[in-house]
Order: structure tokens, then sequence, then C-alpha cells
């Protein structure tokens, strides 16, 4: 018996998310996720792991407790630990307000858990709350994003303004430009802006409240925005005398372009620093003696190709890496039409991956990077000097949350794999290797069955691969029926554990599940993915036939009960298998896309679509050569539709449109719908039913069950 067999314990689980390490490097700051006492959402808390190896003395220990929550941790130089939580004061608000009258007690506000411990004390609550924190290494200083009103002008007359539009019973927003939704949310009326406080010591004097040391007012950084904050990421030079930004900047058509801006702390002056048509800059770390800059740059998919993406470094004082002036040419000498800054340098020229996470070494000679690969996605550095790449990591890991040591000898993370949850190790940071295992909050998990990898030639001869998990009884004599599982994305790959498509729940019911990487997916280059650019329907569905060919022709596979399941461009591609083939007794599409020129129109990124696609009115061809609902009168598979009516990337539309079109025209159907979810299921009772539901379907279609309606359905 496995945690895997009973989906409540399986909720209960807890899950490490990040990690965050402490300025002497003798400790990390991790958050977990657990299940609230009542048992209806997922809260994050706070905990220390000790940067030794696993074993006595180096147990965790729990440093927030509260049933908001907390999260976001970040180190101020002497140890104190700045967090976010909805956790209210546990005396007075501000101002004298008694307990309960505080404005803000719904969002998140910035808290301190002094050094030598005690209680958190909260530092500052704005109406709009916190959705973003960085800290400066050498000053006490914080900078975060919050959410305001246009034209407001400080936090009290942002909280008089929306307690104005509570009071009329305002809830609409005006929009003039840029996008209109993201994700799972809508954006506006208000929006991020970038606060910077200086936090007070533990010697301050107390504030009037006397629940937490006195604290200067925030400075608002960038009182006129507009959409240029939304869900930019910032660091803070070790000085704190700079913060380098994302900045979107949006055209007319709701296209948008993503820069690199430097603010002055001290003024609210800000500059561009990188800025180029057609290309994306993101995510900036700068470098620990404060001089450069790095970031990701990705070039914008066109109609004729996906867009590249690297890692580049740029001097932070207006100055290239060699020393002289930018002069706004390209470094081959050729002029760069219409950019704007630095000149920054491509450190992974040779390399045919793409970046995803990057963290500087102490002497800010090399940067540590992540980068899918054949199914992991290991560690790799990068010498600035040299251009040397040398890949650290050398298991099936995926890593993330990379946090180097300062005086250079590990580099700290957390590591994954499509087997065994995210876990805190660290490694050498001078010489390839294994990691060393850290005491984890979470423990360890019992799976049921085992994991191999699977290898297929496609159509054209591109070699093929993923992974397969079976279950501990496969064999020759009891082989297992399969499931075909297609990843979301469509640019990603099954490399990592997955909380909401967790293989290993089927495997402790007796199913094999096959996780391939098929055109689009990353870790094998970039022509891989240009295989599928502007062709879903062909090269990632030829792929994934062939895959599933050699996964059924195994001794331990019966290749007579299959099925399918996908979500995202996984659910695009349940709908567009439904239509062309019936070798599967059952489609599970969830969040699946079914006619492309209506999701050009109302997803909330129009813009991929128009790059990569044409607009439809002027282009119609790849969208009528895509588009699943076209293959209609083909579907004979029973199928079961899954959508979460919050899910704005793909809208309910889509899935309101397949269960109309199948509903008494085509196979058996069967339409999941979660007024109050996303594009991913993320509260614990709704995930018990996904799941419930989508076994009930299986095991009627593909073992020959009766069906058994879900008991809170």
């Amino acid at each position: 018996m496995t945690l895997f067999r009973d989906l409540h314990d399986y909720v209960a689980i807890p899950r490490l998310t990040a990690l965050r390490l402490a300025p002497d490097g003798s400790w990390l700051a991790a958050t977990v996720q657990t299940m609230d006492a009542e048992g209806k959402k997922f809260v994050s808390s706070i905990w220390r792991i000790d940067t030794r190896p696993a074993g006595p003395g180096s147990q965790p220990a729990r440093l927030t407790r509260s049933a908001e929550g907390e999260g976001s941790p970040a180190f101020l130089p002497d140890g104190s630990l700045l967090f976010v939580s909805k956790r209210p004061e546990p005396a007075a608000g501000p101002a004298g307000q008694p307990p309960g009258a505080d404005p803000a007690r719904d969002k998140l506000a910035l808290w301190l858990l002094p050094a030598a411990g005690g209680e958190a004390s909260r530092i500052t609550a704005p109406p709009g709350g916190v959705t973003g924190l960085a800290t400066a290494r050498d000053a006490r200083i914080a900078v975060f994003a919050s959410p305001a009103l246009p034209g407001s002008a400080g936090p009290g007359e942002d909280a008089s303004r929306r307690q104005q539009r509570k009071d009329a019973g305002v809830t609409a927003i005006l929009h003039e430009s840029g996008a209109v939704r993201y994700w799972d949310h809508d954006l506006g009326p208000d929006s991020p802006r970038l606060q910077a406080a200086e936090i007070p010591g533990p010697g301050a004097e107390p504030a009037a409240n006397g629940n937490a040391p006195a604290a200067a007012a925030p400075r608002d950084l960038t009182p006129c925005p507009g959409r240029a904050l939304d869900n930019a990421h910032f660091e803070l030079t070790p000085d704190g005398s700079l913060a380098v930004t994302g900045w979107a900047v949006w055209d007319t058509s709701a296209a948008v372009t993503e820069q690199i801006a430097v603010i002055t702390v001290a003024t609210g002056e800000r500059r561009t620093l990188l800025a180029a048509p057609g290309l994306d800059f993101g995510e900036p770390r700068v470098s620990p003696d404060g001089t450069l800059v790095a970031c990701l740059r990705a070039a914008h998919d066109s109609y004729d190709g996906p867009g590249d993406v690297t890692l580049v470094v740029t001097g932070l004082d207006g100055t290239g890496l060699d020393g002289t002036g930018l002069d706004g040419t390209g470094l081959d000498g050729t002029g760069l039409d219409g950019a704007v800054g630095q000149r920054p340098r491509d450190l992974l020229a040779g390399l045919d991956r793409r970046p995803l996470e990057a963290a500087w070494a102490p002497d800010s000679a090399s940067v540590y990077f992540t980068a899918d690969d054949h199914g992991r996605c290991p560690v790799f550095r990068v010498d600035l000097a040299t251009a040397e790449i040398t890949r650290l990591t050398t298991d099936d890991g995926a890593y993330s949350s990379l946090c180097p040591a300062p005086d250079g000898r590990w580099v700290y993370a957390l590591r994954a794999s499509v087997d065994e949850p995210p876990a805190p190790v660290r490694l050498a940071a001078a010489r390839p290797g294994l990691p060393d295992r850290l005491a984890s909050p979470a423990g360890s998990l019992e799976l049921p069955g085992t994991l191999t990898e699977v290898r297929a030639a496609a159509a054209d001869g591109a070699a093929i691969r993923g992974w397969l998990v079976l279950p501990a009884a496969a064999s020759a004599d009891t082989p297992a029926a399969l499931l075909l599982w297609v990843h979301g994305g469509p640019v990603m790959s099954w490399n990592s554990w997955s909380w909401r498509w967790n293989p290993w729940l089927m495997a402790a019911r007796g199913y094999a599940v096959l996780l391939p990487d098929p055109a689009l997916s990353t870790g094998y280059g970039h022509e891989f993915i240009a295989r599928g650019h502007g062709r879903w329907g062909e090269a990632p569905f030829t792929d994934l036939m062939a895959i599933t060919d050699a996964a059924a022709a195994r001794p331990d596979i019966d290749a007579t009960r299959t099925a399918m399941m996908g979500g995202s461009f996984g659910g695009y591609m349940a709908n567009w298998i439904a239509g062309h083939t019936g070798r599967f007794s059952a489609i599970v599409s969830h969040a699946g896309l079914w006619a492309l020129d209506q999701m050009f129109a109302t997803t909330d990124l129009p813009s991929f679509w128009r790059r990569q696609f044409g607009d439809p009115a002027a282009q119609p061809g790849r969208y009528l050569a895509n588009s699943p609902n076209l293959h209609l009168a083909s579907i004979r598979t029973p199928m079961l539709v899954i959508h979460g009516d919050k899910d704005y990337r793909v809208p309910i539309g889509e899935a309101l449109r397949l269960w109309a079109d199948l509903s008494g025209r085509a196979a058996e159907a069967k339409f999941l719908y979660f007024p109050d979810e996303n594009h991913w299921i993320l509260t614990p009772g709704n995930v018990v039913v996904w799941y419930e539901t989508v076994l009930a379907f299986l095991a009627q279609h593909v073992l020959g069950e009766p069906w058994r309606r879900p008991e809170l359905l």
C-alpha cells in the first residue's frame, strides 16, 4: 500500500516549492505546501533546512505557522527573513485600528522574522497587497511589487478609491491598450508598481502600535507603469541602489515585447538596459559584484519558424563586457536596427538548448543555469572568460531553485524527476557529479512501479524518446493497459515530477503510462521544435503514434487496452487524435483547443497565434489545416472533456463548443466542468474528483468495468 492508492492521502503529501539561501550559507529557507486544517485549500509555510547532508542534527524545522500561510522568503544581510502572508496582525492594526478593521486584511502583507528568532512582525500592508519581493545583499532595503489603481498617489488614496469602488458596487475595468486577462485573472483596474522600503534593524524604535519596528513609508518607484510590470521579475544590486526589472511594452494589437529596465532606488529614475525589436529579455540576474546582468533572451516566433532562447550578459554601467561604450551595433559590428541600450553577449552560442533558470557564481566569473536535455533538466556552468560550458549534474534529475553558496564550494537546489518529487540537494560547484541529499520536510515516497525509457523512429527519421511508467505487476504474463499522456506547452518536456498529472496514481491502479516528447518538445535542439512549428497536426501527431507503437509492442503492455490523455496542448492533441485515429478505447481532453480561429480571438495571448499561425482573416491556411473541430465527423472514440471556467489561456468556449459538437452527433462523451478553477485544477477537493472521474471513465472504457459516478458529483 502506498500513498498513491488513496486520492485523499495523495493530495495531503507535503510539497517543496522553492529554496532561498541564508547570507552566511548555513541554511536554506524552503517553502512547503500542505493542505489547510479544513482540507479545502493548499497553504505554504517556511521551513529551515540545514545545508549539511542529511544526518543526525540536520532535521528541518518549521519557522512559520498560520492558517493563511506564508511564502516568498527573502533574506536581509543579518539573516533576518522577510516573507509575505495574509495572516492578521496579532494586536492592533495600522494607526491603532482595532483587530479586524484592517482594510488590507485579505491581501498579502510584508512580514519580518528576526534573525535571532521570535515572533514575526508586519512591516507594511499596502491596499493592493504584495505580489513580488527582492532584497539587497549588503543593505536593509527591500523592493516589492504592489498593485495600485491608476493615478493613486500613495497607499491612503489607493485604499480610499478601492473603498469607493466597493461602496458603489463598481467592478468595471476600462481598457485602452494591451492585454485584458492573464491565465486566470483579469488585468486591472489596478496594476503593479515597485515600492522601495528601508527595513529597520533589531535596535529600531517600535512603531506606535508596538507590534513592529518603526519603518519608513515605502517609496513608489514606478508611479505610472501601466501594464509594464505584470509578472515581472526584479532584483536589487548588492548595495540596494538599483533595481533591475523586466519591463513589458504593449502595442495596439496586444502584442508584448519584454525589456530590461534599471531604476535608481533613491530617485525612481528609470533607464532601459536591454531592448530590441523582435526580442524579449527577461528574468534578470545581477552579478554579486554589482557590475553585470545576466538574463534570458528569446527571439519572437514568426510564421516561418520558432524563435530561439539563449542566456546573455551585459554591463550594468552602460558599457560592454570589453569596457567599450555601447554604440547600438550588433556583436558583428552591423547596425542593430531600433535597438536601445546595451549590446549583450550570448553566453550559449555553442549550445543547442534553451536555458530556463540562471544564478551567478559568487565570484561573478561564471553563471549556473538549467536547460532541458533528453528528458532531464541538468545544471550547467558557463565561464564568462572562456565561454566554456560544463554540465555539473550527471543523473536523471530536473533541477530548479539554484542557490550558489557564498564560499563558491556548493550549489544548493531542488532536484526532481519523473519518479521523485522536488527534494533539497547540494552540488559540488567545481566538478560534475551526483548530488548530496539534504534533509527534506517532505520525506520520501514509495512508488507503485518502475520507470524506464522508450525510443522510436519518427516518420521522417527523427529519434523520439519518452518515459514509460510501469506498474509493479506488469509482465509478459500480466501485461498492463497503456495510457498515452501528452504534455502541455507545447514547448516543454516530460522530465520532472508533476503533482497535477501524476502517472504514479495510474500505476497504482495497474496502468502503464507513456510520457513522450514529440516534435515541439524541448531538450532535443532547435530543429526538433521547428519540426512542428505551425504544423501541430503533422509531426507531433505522427511522432506520438510512432512511440505509442513502440510501447504497445512490449510484452508487458496489452496493446488491446489503450487510452489517451492530455491537457492544454496535450488537450489539443487529444482532440486531434480523436478525429484522426480510432486506435484508443477512450480519450480524456483537459483544457484542450478545439476551434483554432475561435481560440485566436478569445485567448489572453492572441499575439502567440498571430506570430506563429498568422491572422486567421488574412492567413487562414494554418488554422484550417490544424483545427481539430474540422474533423468532428471522424470521431468515434468515447471522450471525457474537462475544463475550468476561469481558464483564460484556453478559454471555456473551447470546451463548450467541443461539448456541443460531440453531444448527440459523435461518440459517447462526458463533460466535467469546474466553475471556479482555471487552466489547472488546484483545490484539494476538485483534484480528488478530477482523478475520480478520469479513473471511472477509463475503467469503463479500457478495463470494461461498469461506470461509477463519483459520489460528490
